[in-house]
């Protein structure tokens, strides 16, 4: 069940990177920089779950999609309410296949399908925010004008209130450049969003430096994951009295990736 991304995390999905995410045919096929080292990659994502586990979150591992390099990304393949899981429609082709993979792990865990994005619509998850009684929804090269409009209609028979904003180039997802922080605060990046945009919640605004800077996991009670190299938000976070954990996720920046990009958030509870 979740609600709003501010809340405490109790479970998450990860999917730990052990052959598919180091071997890739095409890197432009699957929008990935440069093939990670593997030991790395597995030592960084190791700590981002151990860090989660102290968190005091349930953490489920899922083995990786055979032939899909980007599996290790969950947060794009569905998104949990507390009606049901809503199955997406991924938008990079090459990804398509992954929310079946999801979708069948939600349902051996006893989650309900809520509903699911039909083509020709696309959604990723990183472009679906939830918070409270607002869903922020992100017009992505991911997710398109039909994927806007059938999310959009779920998720307001779920009383959701939609606040849409079109996400340019650097950011992948609309969640590059905003993360709900707190049940009604939320970090952004400066100049990104209209002045209202936000009514009814706290801003803490931040500069951008790469497409991840607005990206991190809130744990809930003040404390969130940041990468190590996103100083402006760790700086602004800290000012505010949040709980920051730097983890190196580098190898999944090359994946075009931060951190909120590497769970998938199954139960929060305030």
């Amino acid at each position: 069940m979740l609600s709003s991304e501010g809340d405490r995390l109790l479970r998450v999905v990860v999917c730990s990177p052990e052959t598919e995410y180091f071997q890739v045919g095409n890197l432009k096929e699957h929008n990935i920089t440069q093939i990670s080292n593997p030991e790395k990659a597995k030592r960084q994502h190791n700590s981002l779950k151990s860090r989660l586990r102290h968190s005091g979150a349930r953490v489920i591992n899922i083995p990786e999609l055979p032939g899909h390099p980007n599996s290790v990304f969950t947060r794009d393949t569905a998104v949990c309410t507390s009606n049901g899981y809503i199955k997406l429609r991924m938008g990079l082709s090459a990804r398509r296949g992954e929310e079946d993979w999801m979708s069948g792990l939600l349902d051996s865990l006893g989650e309900l399908q809520a509903g699911n994005i039909k083509e020709p619509a696309t959604v990723e998850g990183g472009d679906v925010i939830l918070a409270g009684s607002v869903a922020f929804l992100g017009h992505s090269r991911r997710t398109n004008k039909e994927g806007i409009a059938q999310i959009s209609l779920l998720l307001k028979e779920m009383d959701y209130e939609i606040r849409t904003i079109p996400v340019p180039p650097p950011y992948l997802h609309l969640g590059g450049a905003m993360s709900i922080i707190g049940p009604e605060c939320v970090m952004c990046i400066q100049g990104f969003f209209p002045d209202d945009f936000f009514f009814g919640f706290d801003k803490i605004e931040i500069s951008s430096r790469t497409f991840i800077s607005g990206n991190v996991i809130s744990l809930g009670n003040n404390e969130v994951i940041a990468d190590v190299s996103n100083v402006d938000a760790i700086k602004e976070l800290k000012k505010m009295r949040i709980k920051v954990h730097p983890i190196d996720l580098s190898e999944f920046i090359k994946g075009y990736g931060g951190p909120g990009c590497l769970i998938m958030p199954v139960e929060r509870r305030k």
